[in-house]
């Protein structure tokens, strides 16, 4: 049962289905699920703070089915997405059932395209990494892993990381920012690597060219096998993933700095860079990613591994809530800025 309680995120792409084949307000039923019931249930949960022992650990490193509940998400996501494509071509454009069905199918890109095709693209095994390239590409979001890898991960907690935002800094600007300043950085850090390797930028060795040949072909086909409708309604379920993930990027890192030292060099990242928590069911949902200061302090390590730690800040409340609360800045700046201050502080 420890292990398998991860599946419960599949009960998301259940309700999804089930989205799909109703009308009206049932349609947002995946969306109430999600960002009402759950924030309201994980405020009368206690988090769960335990981690494993150390022979516990080197067992469930060596566990194959936490890679296999992983790798579910791609038939899933790609059933999922076709299904949409189907019906959504048959759902009229001015009715509120295609709005719930685009949010729906948005919910999926940014929970099993988004968020476990980063778990796989920080896997070392290049079967895995095509596994969250590919996940990524039905979120149209590709760009992604070379920024977040080779960017995110060395520039996080300073101003110069598109995935950190500023303390005061609205969710909706950095939306924009976080995402355009990625995707250009990603496209510098593939023409480097290049560079280094002696390569034309234009060769197909560099992802983001690759990343933008598949990207086009996927819109391309989709306009070609269904209609305009069909591929504008792709395209806004894509940015509603990419929303969520600027929105779960903007909780993680929420006006949290790391120090210059004498040299002019940043310190280095620790656990207190990044905001955490316990809370049960947005753990499950996100695969662990709620205990992101240990992410970062060791990003190969496996989502089933990462630990709680006393140093680590932490929210009030579960990721889904965290996420409903930074849409309303006032309220969101009123209660996380007192915690940055006491971090600080500390």
């Amino acid at each position: 049962m420890r292990k398998l309680k991860y599946l419960f995120v599949y009960i998301l792409p259940l309700g999804v289905y089930f989205a799909f084949n109703r009308n009206g307000w049932r349609t947002f039923t995946p969306i109430i699920f999600s960002f009402v019931l759950i924030p309201f249930i994980e405020l009368f949960l206690k988090p769960d703070k335990s981690n494993f022992d150390q022979e516990t650990q080197l067992k469930e490193k060596k566990s194959r089915i936490y890679d296999w509940i992983l790798y579910m998400a791609v038939p899933v996501q790609l059933i999922m997405l076709i299904s949409f494509l189907f019906v959504i071509e048959l759902t009229p454009m001015n009715s509120v059932s295609f709005v719930g069905k685009v949010f729906g199918m948005g919910l999926l890109c940014g929970v099993l395209g988004i968020n476990i095709g980063h778990e796989l693209g920080h896997r070392s095994s290049r079967m895995e990494q095509f596994l969250g390239e590919l996940l990524l590409l039905t979120s149209l979001n590709t760009h992604f892993l070379p920024y977040h890898n080779e960017g995110h991960h060395r520039e996080v907690a300073t101003p110069d990381d598109a995935a950190t935002a500023k303390k005061d800094q609205w969710l909706y600007s950095f939306w924009i920012t976080s995402h355009f300043k990625s995707y250009v950085k990603a496209w510098k850090i593939e023409n480097n690597r290049m560079r280094r390797k002696g390569n034309s930028i234009f060769s197909l060795s560099n992802k983001m060219i690759v990343y933008t040949i598949a990207n086009i072909a996927v819109l391309s086909l989709i306009y070609f096998l269904f209609d305009a409708k069909v591929l504008l309604a792709f395209i806004l379920a894509a940015i509603i993933g990419i929303l969520l993930l600027g929105t779960v990027d903007y909780i993680e890192h929420y006006g949290l700095l790391r120090k210059l030292n004498a040299s002019g060099r940043y310190e280095r990242v620790k656990h207190e860079h990044s905001w955490n928590s316990d809370h049960q069911i947005g753990r499950l949902m996100l695969f662990n990613l709620s205990r992101h200061s240990d992410h970062h302090y060791k990003a190969s390590k496996k989502y089933q591994l990462l630990e709680s730690l006393p140093e680590s800040p932490q929210m009030p409340t579960g990721y889904p809530g965290m996420m409903m609360l930074a849409t309303i800045p006032p309220l969101f700046f009123w209660i996380m800025n007192k915690r940055i201050n006491s971090t600080t502080d500390a």
